[in-house]
């Protein structure tokens, strides 16, 4: 047995690789957290605001932390609620995202003895105001009024409006009468003056012609005319085939009424009764008394102007009945009326048309 005195001796090992498990952990690590801003981080483009407006040149993506800043639009001023920038969050989303910014308003009108009415509660330029009166008072100016911008000021369109006493003049002096509170030069609204005619020195009373009561509706504006006092006389009036059921006298006085009616064998064709007007005429127009037409009918009865009359047709082989045949008010000249089918029956034409009268027929045909 040989002893051997060398020193013992490891097994070689094997060389380490440049790539370990631990070294390709860290690898992974440094590419997530390279990473990461893009995936978790980035903003993209700052919010849109109607009332701001973004400062600089806008990018593609933001970092988290990142800020940005706005101004405020023409016609519209910083409310310091909101700050006028938002920053990127470390989700990618933006905050704030408020309005920082509202919209000028045009000084609030005012307007003694009236109100101001506004829809849409304030007065920012683009919004309206509508005025109105009290009782007693009116408008002088336009009713609506449009806030509007210019440039970076807001104004209204029109000058405000004012609400104006409603007063009238004195309605006048008229002759041969007078008015309640004849004194004054001044009426307010809806104020009353009465009129009334002086005594006549001539045989015959003056008449009031007209209103007379007039009141004060609005500026400058009375409720009608001034009436009249004058003597009023309309002759007897005369109805030529006719007469008056109403007491006659030798003079009417304005206002008068009379009653007509017409002799046997006539009717009566317009207004009934007339009045005597403050022109000395009657009014209405006088009406007259028309002359009735008879006419014998093919069965050999009358028939008076305005009436109809039932009974057989004649001289068809079918058996028709009349439905209604008469005359019709004058209007104008006719032809007979023609058949409108073999067998109908038509009237034969009057041997007298007076007043251009015209006939007519109707028949029922029963088969």
């Amino acid at each position: 047995m040989t002893a051997s005195c060398e020193p013992r001796r490891a097994p070689p090992r094997r060389p380490e690789s440049p790539f370990s498990s631990w070294c390709f952990v860290g690898i992974i690590l440094v590419a997530l957290v390279l990473r990461l801003p893009t995936s978790l981080g980035d903003c993209r483009n700052p919010p849109f605001f109607e009332s701001m407006t973004l400062k600089g040149t806008p990018k593609a993506s933001y970092l988290p932390g990142e800020r940005v800043y706005y101004e405020c639009n023409k016609g519209y001023v910083y409310s310091y609620y909101y700050p006028l920038s938002t920053f990127c969050e470390q989700a990618g989303t933006w905050y704030p995202a408020d309005e920082a910014c509202y919209k000028k308003k045009c000084p609030t009108p005012k307007v003694p003895n009236g109100e101001v009415y506004d829809p849409q509660i304030t007065f920012e330029f683009d919004k309206e105001a509508h005025f109105y009166c009290n009782y007693g008072y009116y408008l002088k100016g336009a009713q609506i009024l449009t806030c509007q911008l210019s440039g970076d000021n807001v104004f209204w369109n029109y000058d405000i409006p004012t609400c104006e006493k409603i007063l009238c003049k004195s309605p006048g002096k008229i002759s041969n009468g007078k008015h309640t509170n004849n004194w004054r030069d001044v009426f307010e609204f809806n104020e009353l003056v009465t009129y009334s005619c002086d005594p006549s020195n001539g045989p015959e009373e003056y008449s009031l012609v007209g209103e007379s009561k007039l009141v004060c509706s609005g500026p400058g504006k009375w409720s009608s005319d001034p009436p009249q006092c004058k003597v009023v006389q309309c002759e007897p009036p005369v109805l030529k085939h006719g007469k008056a059921i109403s007491e006659m006298k030798d003079k009417f006085s304005y206002k008068d009424e009379v009653k007509f009616e017409c002799l046997k064998g006539f009717y009566l064709n317009g207004s009934n009764p007339v009045y005597c007007g403050g022109n000395n005429t009657w009014e209405p127009e006088m009406p007259t008394c028309i002359k009735e037409i008879r006419e014998k009918n093919n069965s050999g009865k009358s028939i008076s102007l305005g009436s109809s009359h039932s009974g057989p047709c004649f001289g068809s082989a079918y058996s028709r009945n009349i439905i209604s045949e008469g005359c019709v008010k004058p209007t104008r000249a006719t032809k007979p009326p023609l058949a409108n089918y073999p067998g109908s029956v038509a009237l034969h034409p009057p041997s007298i048309v007076e007043n251009f009268v015209s006939l007519w027929v109707k028949c029922q045909v029963l088969f």
